[in-house]
């Protein structure tokens, strides 16, 4: 293969942990590009010898996190020791954290950085930080959606979280500079944005002196291109009304919300410290229930924090039961040193008894689940093509989202004779064409990142089963 004219090489990045930590990334990325750096895929095997550079992006949230990290610079370290790269670098939240550890362990790297250092990664490289592509970003996500991170950092004080300590205080990014970045990726062919942060409905409130996440959405949905706009890593605490309008009544905001609560225990939430009691999350779940019908809402619960007792779970479970949660993932609680509850609690529930919790709660959600799923047997959708694998094309409505949620899959053998109309517009000006079945059998990739109707047929408690229209 010819290298580029340049001596920065084929460079890999690798990233771990969050969505968030991929917008970092692609920013990087698009510096390398810039430079004439010749980017390789991700998940290229290091074994042919054609990278020069590869740099990791860590996570370091919590354990499972810290050790997948870990194990990734590892193998890292063994294909620069056969030859096969030439350099090393890491960065990201598990570097933040503990960069002085890893350079005494791993010798091997060549440079560990922080999780804002981006322009000392490029240094390294040879790339001088361009200001001018502040609002530019390689994609890694398949070209029709990508995630816009509209802050950093979190001034959230949760017991059990060590983002804070890591991504320091909430820093929301000028809307300016988020409405530019997204006309960039609506213009390089992105019709779906993920609202992602620590904490997206504080957004604002350190520019502006007020929350302006429903005026972001609003603006937002007025760029040409994007069709849908979906609402990750929202906070369950003073929730703003105006986001919950927007969800309601804009046609490009999906209807859906992740939200992560954690727990509905009183006692237990408060333990978390999380500004919020159960009486106030389950009336916040009845008012989005209430205010937008048909909305599907993803959690996040956590079992086994100090202080759940039996009882407690039970409450959790009783909850879990009532507000039938469309998506719903759960942990188990791990003490993380420097966070609150490390310094103030004794982790007192067994590991064997966490585990149970958890096993007895992802039971009765997978039930919940695929109640839901059949529930959308015989109703047509409008979905998303996201790729072709095996005779399948892997779909999405605005219901699921992309790498957390399940799927909708449509078999080749469900094509019309005539072939399918695929929309590029949604709302607005509804734009669509048809292109024939042999067009599609020759190439199917051609569907992906169209918009096209399908019928739901079958369901199990992930993935849905469709035909096309």
């Amino acid at each position: 293969m010819a290298r580029p004219k340049n001596n920065i090489g084929r460079v890999q990045l690798i990233t771990l942990g969050c969505s968030k930590n991929r917008v970092d990334s692609e920013h990087i990325l698009k510096q390398v590009e810039y430079a004439g750096g010749e980017i390789a895929p991700e998940d290229e095997d290091l074994s042919a010898g054609m990278v020069d550079t590869v740099i990791i992006n860590t996570c370091g949230f919590i354990k499972d996190a810290k050790i997948e990290s870990i194990n990734a610079i590892l193998e890292a370290v063994e294909a620069k020791k056969r030859g096969l790269i030439s350099k090393l670098f890491v960065f990201g939240c598990l570097s933040q954290r503990y960069g002085e550890d890893l350079a005494g362990e791993i010798p091997e790297a060549d440079g560990f950085f922080g999780a804002f250092d981006a322009a000392s990664v490029l240094s390294a490289l040879g790339v001088e930080k361009r200001k001018s592509l502040e609002a530019q970003r390689y994609l890694t996500t398949p070209r029709h959606y990508a995630y816009l991170k509209i802050s950093e950092g979190c001034d959230r004080t949760c017991s059990y979280c060590a983002i804070p300590l890591i991504r320091g205080k909430h820093k929301s990014v000028p809307m300016e500079i988020l409405l530019e970045e997204a006309k960039n990726l609506a213009a390089s062919g992105v019709k779906e944005l993920i609202v992602i942060a620590q904490d997206t409905t504080y957004y604002g409130l350190d520019l502006y002196g007020k929350r302006k996440l429903g005026e972001l959405l609003s603006r937002l949905s007025g760029i040409s291109g994007i069709e849908w706009i979906r609402l990750h890593y929202s906070y369950p605490s003073s929730f703003p009304d105006d986001v919950i309008e927007a969800v309601a009544t804009n046609p490009k905001v999906c209807k859906y919300i992740d939200i992560p609560l954690q727990h509905v225990s009183t006692k237990v939430l408060k333990a978390m410290r999380r500004s919020i009691d159960g009486p106030g999350t389950k009336a916040l779940i009845r008012s989005f229930r209430e205010r937008i019908p048909g909305v599907v809402l993803r959690t996040t619960m956590m079992v086994g924090h100090p202080g759940e007792d039996s009882r407690e779970f039970s409450k959790l479970m009783d909850f879990i039961g009532q507000a039938a949660f469309e998506r719903l993932g759960a942990f188990t609680y791990s003490e993380e040193e420097g966070t609150y509850g490390a310094a103030n609690f004794k982790d007192s529930v067994r590991e064997s008894t966490k585990q149970k919790r958890y096993d007895e709660l992802m039971e009765k959600q997978s039930g919940i689940s695929l109640d839901y799923n059949i529930s959308r047997i015989g109703k047509r959708e409008f979905v998303i093509v996201d790729s072709f694998s095996d005779g399948v094309f892997v779909t999405r409505s605005q219901y699921e989202s992309p790498e957390v949620d399940g799927e909708i899959l449509a078999g080749m053998d469900t094509l019309p004779e005539d072939g399918v109309v695929v929309y590029e517009r949604l709302y607005g000006e509804r734009k669509s064409k048809l292109i024939p079945k042999k067009d599609i059998e020759t190439d199917p990739g051609i569907l992906a990142g169209s918009f096209i109707l399908v019928e739901i047929t079958g369901a199990n408690e992930y993935d849905l089963i469709a035909k096309f229209i």
